[in-house]
């Protein structure tokens, strides 16, 4: 993953454990952290939930404030593409 201005980059990978389509999609990360995303489906929009373990060389909040960052660009990708 790299940031877009090029300022900073690191390597993302791992496997998936469990996928059910539309609700459930968990990984394992390479370094052994596990992140698990929920899909909750209303009349009008999906809840997503992402769950992971914290990695110990960053603060949390910004942590929580990466995946969130992914998060909301998924979002807006989903919204500008996939309109009902």
């Amino acid at each position: 993953m790299e940031a877009r201005d090029g300022s900073f980059g690191f390597d993302f990978s791992g496997v998936y454990t469990q996928v059910v389509v539309n609700r459930q999609i968990d990984y394992l990360l390479d370094n052994g952290r596990k992140v698990e995303i929920s899909f909750i489906d209303s009349d009008d929009y999906t809840e997503i939930t992402e769950t992971f373990e914290a990695e110990n060389e960053n603060p949390i909040q910004l942590q929580r404030d990466g995946w969130q960052a992914i998060l909301n660009s998924f979002k807006t990708y989903s919204e500008s593409n996939f309109q009902k």
